[in-house]
């Protein structure tokens, strides 16, 4: 709900006029420059006044030119006290090359997308009041990587900016670390309790965050939070891990569809899923790891192992050698039931192809949906409620290919961050249906997390009956935002020393 504007640094709108006046055409990128305005809202049945703050702030080169400017959107609550008591949340969405808008305006911002009970988007379009948003307990700022939203690059010297300067893992993570510098000191942050988290390829950017924050910025955060991660070591491993490690979702998605046999079909959903992560990890993965040395017998037994624990059959299962493919899952698990496809992201939407028939589907039922009520949602959203305006296209995806993706150690940087820094906590959400990302995919990079295994108080992990973006669903939105709120108000140190050791 808006209020009124509270200051203005830089009129954007006027600004724009101007130019547009004098340039013609020409579209303006704003550079440096914030505009503010006052709100409230309730959450948790409390009224919450806040400023939303929409900004511009520069990414340097070595000599000190600016090549690119990243827009945010900060959210602070107004009359909160102490701002070294204040925990700040710092939120990417991932990709690589996605704007910020998935959480912002479905998760933990002041207000979410207008969609039904289970995520489906509704007409008319647009956002209403968040009540579960965590803005009471922590401010936030949405931040958009160089090409999303409406960051774009700046070429400081010469027509073209160096795009390995910002499109790559590791690229990507130093960048963004001297940005979030930045940010803190502008915005006297530095005394906050901090967190930072990320969504999909989020998840690998926060990961490795930590530890350049830590090592390179001297800035030591409270939590990392990664919902729905891309663990790409784990991705890239062998056919018995990366393979293996997929089972638990079928089961969660041949479930929701009543694709299993009777008596697992008969129980909840929590009752089966350790089932098949068992079976996973216990029998799948060293089976897998026979490969073609893995008798006849064996093979059969595993066949029918994993129809049961899957929704497919038997013989489709011998046909792909025991390595299943996500995407002749979605493709082939409701083929014979009605001749849908189901979501890849969220396989409890389910799609119509040219043809029943093949090896995956047409297209994602689940990113059309969404991409068809965030899209005017979020560009309404800015210019409406936050009186933002600007010629400029908010890009929902945007041009950052090709992604360096050599020597990614996030997995093991998050680890070194987590033994420096007892304070360090990690938080994992994950929908059970969703493909792309799997869950047991993310309990799995939990358990290869720390070998010691001395870590594992501080790592914990939460379940959704939903997909990638877990939040779309009511009930969800609810439970995940307070999972949020309990990890934030744990980890905040209140006054507790940052050492081993402590009873």
């Amino acid at each position: 709900m808006r209020i009124s504007n509270l200051r203005l640094l830089v009129s954007l709108a006027t600004l724009l006029a101007i130019i547009s006046l004098v340039n013609g055409q020409k579209i303006h990128q704003p550079v440096d420059t914030a505009f503010s305005s006052l709100h409230n809202t309730t959450i948790k049945g409390q009224s919450i006044d806040y400023k939303a703050t929409i900004g511009f702030q520069p990414v340097w080169d070595e000599k000190g030119m600016p090549v690119a400017t990243l827009h945010y959107t900060y959210y602070t609550r107004e009359n909160a006290g102490d701002v070294g008591k204040r925990p700040l949340l710092i939120s990417f969405n991932g990709g690589p090359g996605s704007g910020s808008v998935w959480m912002h305006v479905a998760y933990t911002g002041p207000e979410v997308l207008n969609v039904d009970e289970e995520g489906y988007p509704v007409q008319p379009y647009g956002t209403s009041d968040n009540p579960f948003s965590v803005l009471d307990v922590a401010d936030i700022v949405f931040v958009n990587p160089v090409n999303t939203g409406y960051s774009r690059t700046i070429p400081a010297s010469g027509p073209e900016v160096d795009r390995s300067r910002f499109f790559g893992v590791n690229a990507d993570i130093k960048y963004l670390a001297e940005w979030i510098n930045t940010f803190v000191s502008r915005n006297q942050r530095w005394r906050s309790p901090k967190y930072i988290i990320g969504e999909s390829y989020g998840g690998t950017r926060v990961a490795g965050l930590a530890l350049a924050l830590q090592e390179q910025q001297w800035m030591y955060l409270n939590g990392v939070i990664m919902v729905s991660p891309a663990d790409y070591q784990a991705r890239a491993s062998d056919s018995p891990v990366s393979s293996s490690i997929n089972l638990p979702y079928f089961t969660a998605a041949a479930w929701f569809h009543n694709k299993l046999p009777a008596d697992l079909q008969a129980k909840d959903l929590d009752e089966v899923l350790p089932e098949a992560e068992a079976y996973a990890i216990d029998v799948l993965m060293p089976a897998l790891a026979k490969g073609g040395f893995l008798s006849d017998s064996e093979r059969n037994e595993i066949a029918g192992e994993m129809a049961r624990f899957s929704g497919l059959t038997k013989e489709e299962i011998l046909h792909q050698n025991l390595d299943i493919p996500t995407r002749y899952f979605w493709k082939a698990l409701l083929r014979n039931d009605g001749g849908y496809t189901i979501g890849r992201l969220d396989s409890r939407y389910l799609g119509i192809d040219r043809k029943t028939g093949g090896e995956q589907p047409d297209y994602s039922a689940e990113l059309t949906s969404w991409l068809h009520a965030f899209t005017p949602a979020i560009n309404s959203y800015f210019s409406e409620e936050l009186g933002f305006r600007t010629d400029l296209k908010y890009n929902m995806f945007g041009p950052v290919r090709p992604w360096d993706f050599e020597d990614n150690n996030v997995r093991e940087d998050l680890r070194k961050a987590i033994a420096e820094n007892p304070y360090l906590n990690v938080l994992v959400q994950s929908g059970y249906y969703d493909g792309a990302t799997t869950y047991f995919n993310a309990k799995y990079t939990l358990m290869q997390l720390d070998p010691s295994g001395r870590l594992r108080d501080r790592l914990h992990f939460e379940g959704y009956r939903s997909g990638h973006m877990m939040y779309l669903r009511r009930e969800d939105l609810e439970a995940a935002n307070e999972h949020l709120r309990e990890f934030i108000q744990k980890s905040s140190a209140g006054g507790k020393a940052a050492k081993y050791g402590n009873d």
